[in-house]
């Protein structure tokens, strides 16, 4: 006889209480509207809570939070401390919109003190729409396994045409080329993903330009920042179409 499982994680208590249903509605509801009425275009920053003040990461992420807020756009972030907190507060004491879009987290997550508008979740799920929909941009610097889920899950998102196309950047040369490397040798190699999937975003150590490349990337009229814009072609590639691959 299988014993009952323990209530030990999320998922599990999450089958015996029904109300937690309305929980996560309410939570979509209160971003949605909240987020719907910022002013300007979002750029979101994700990178990893455990970066030190003192780190050169923490002072590019805060350099590059003053540049996209003094460029005319709000900035978003996880709300958490580290590089999170470090955008935030480039974008605060620019004057700009600095959005934290908290998780309750027992043993890390602390929200920091740079936000402009604040939204509390419990629940992941909610908070990665939150910081995906209202996007044009996304700046991801080094980080952990949270960081790695929503750079994940954004390229799988713009490939596949589930969310409007957006300029995808790696800030972080050294820490981001395995990475890169492995996605052109393994997952190219292996017809995992096309080899111009690796244009769906950019590793660079400058941050002066992320700005105006995704003004270019989104206006019709000149280039796309040399990123790549995914086509149907792409669409049923990547959802498995054989003869589209």
């Amino acid at each position: 006889m299988i014993p009952p499982k323990e209530v030990k994680f999320e998922i599990n208590r999450m089958t015996q209480d029904s109300w937690r249903m309305f929980r996560m509605l309410g939570e979509f509801a209160i971003g949605f509207d909240r987020m719907g009425h910022v002013p300007l275009p979002v750029v979101t920053v994700f990178g990893s809570a455990r970066t030190p003040i003192k780190h050169r990461y923490y002072g590019l992420a805060e350099a590059l939070g003053r540049a996209l807020a003094e460029a005319g756009f709000a900035v978003a972030t996880g709300g958490g401390p580290g590089i999170m907190e470090a955008a935030n507060k480039g974008a605060c004491e620019a004057g700009g919109v600095s959005i934290g879009i908290n998780i309750h987290l027992a043993h890390e997550q602390r929200p920091n003190r740079y936000q402009t508008l604040s939204l509390e979740h419990e629940y992941f799920h909610a908070r990665k729409v939150m910081l995906a929909k209202y996007s044009v941009g996304f700046v991801v610097f080094p980080g952990g396994f949270g960081t790695l889920d929503e750079l994940a899950e954004i390229l799988t998102l713009v490939q596949t045409q589930k969310l409007a196309p957006f300029p995808i950047f790696l800030v972080g040369a050294d820490y981001w080329a395995g990475l890169a490397d492995w996605f052109r040798n393994t997952l190219v190699n292996e017809g995992a993903i096309a080899p111009d999937d690796l244009a769906l975003f950019k590793v660079v150590d400058d941050i002066a330009t992320i700005p105006s490349d995704i003004r270019r990337y989104h206006d019709e009229t000149r280039d796309t920042a040399g990123f790549k814009v995914p086509d149907e072609e792409d669409r049923k590639r990547a959802q498995g179409d054989a003869e589209a691959a």
